[in-house]
């Protein structure tokens, strides 16, 4: 293959080498993104469901120190009928969570 074909109107060779690597960088960065966020979600559940189980058994200082070991914070924080109802936030991802302080399951919804 001739170099010739690479070439621009000023005779520069046209570094396309480079344009590939910057478009499969943009690509991993968007992709890394996505997955970030995902991530984010999947730990805003987790730090929820820990911080409901805490405040189950110990209460509302227990489910904000179990929040805030797991990357959140709590934004809401309340108890009816034997169920503590706990909303998490960690970075921009927000999940609720429930918990039965007689250890059951939370009605409607089945143990993992």
């Amino acid at each position: 293959m001739r170099a010739g074909r690479f070439r621009d109107e000023r005779g520069q060779v046209v570094p396309l080498v480079a344009v590939v690597v910057v478009l499969v960088g943009v690509l991993c960065l968007a992709l890394g993104r996505l997955g970030g966020s995902a991530a984010t979600v999947t730990r805003a559940h987790t730090a929820a469901d820990a911080a409901a189980l805490a405040g189950a058994a110990g209460g509302e200082g227990a489910a904000r120190s179990l929040a805030v070991a797991n990357g959140g914070r709590v934004v809401t924080y309340r108890e009816v009928d034997g169920e503590v109802e706990v909303v998490v936030a960690v970075a921009d991802a927000t999940a609720r969570a429930t918990a039965r302080r007689d250890g059951g399951a939370p009605p409607g919804r089945p143990l993992r």
